[in-house]
């Protein structure tokens, strides 16, 4: 699926692609849209020459473009592995549908990423390219980038059953408290989004990050204990089994060169 085709199911999905979101925001509080790009990868020479295409082409490209900072993983605990998880914002969805031209038109980038954009089927760049499209929640417009010290990253994502009970999951983290609890239990948030794309939509996906697994562990296990959480989780109508159906997790590590 191309961008536009992309970009056409999200607002064909009704999921809040309005023109006040994408336009008339003021800048500094607009919500951001996140392109996570998932890579497949074969184990062999893969690996190096994506590292060398994103290092040295595309991620100076996009912060030129306007987009970034550019964060790049690789999956640590989770399904995927080989693979490199590519999370980039951009200020609006014209900024995600205009990338591809920017890019074409940058010389630079075109130089760098030469020997990326000439590989043959005989010898492809990656096995699969996989691109979610979110919009950050309205309460947590734009991304809190963590320091370059060391560090993991935890990626959730929430499906629901319905489109009521994702927009309730939503609200329960966005406004009901939940990402309060969060931030005072130690889970600290790099971003939280709304899925305008994806395979089992209606869902949402957010990203937390902590120096290490233990901490992480730790923090979890304070968060799963605290009163105000067991509240709010045992409220009529905000209950696991009525508004969500399951839960993707997948530990992340960045790389060298990662911007988040």
């Amino acid at each position: 699926m191309d961008r536009r085709s992309i970009l056409g199911a999200a607002a064909i999905a009704g999921l809040a692609l309005t023109t006040e979101d994408v336009t008339a925001q003021p800048r500094a509080t607009q919500r951001e849209v996140y392109e996570l790009r998932s890579y497949r990868l074969v184990n062999g020479p893969m690996r190096e020459r994506l590292d060398t295409y994103l290092r040295d082409a595309f991620i100076p490209a996009a912060r030129r473009a306007g987009s970034g900072p550019v964060g790049v993983c690789t999956v640590t605990i989770g399904p995927d592995a080989p693979s490199l998880y590519v999370l980039v914002p951009h200020p609006t969805i014209a900024d995600f549908v205009a990338m591809p031209g920017r890019l074409t038109s940058d010389a630079a980038y075109l130089r760098a990423a030469a020997s990326f954009l000439r590989a043959t089927p005989a010898d492809p760049p990656y096995a699969s390219l996989e691109i979610k499209l979110m919009q950050a929640f309205p309460h947590l417009p734009r991304m809190e980038v963590p320091g370059q010290s060391a560090r993991i990253f935890e990626l959730r994502t929430y499906h629901s059953h319905a489109e009521t009970a994702g927009a309730t999951k939503i609200d329960m983290f966005d406004t009901g408290g939940e990402l309060d609890i969060f931030r005072r239990t130690g889970l600290a948030p790099v971003f939280f989004a709304q899925d305008l794309t994806g395979v089992r939509l209606p869902s949402l996906t957010y990203m937390l990050t902590f120096p290490d697994m233990p901490t992480r562990e730790r923090a979890w296990r304070t968060f799963g204990s605290d009163p105000a959480w067991k509240k709010l989780i045992a409220t009529p109508g905000l209950t696991d089994p009525e508004i969500t159906t399951g839960i993707d997790n997948r530990i992340l590590s960045p790389t060298p060169y990662s911007q988040i």
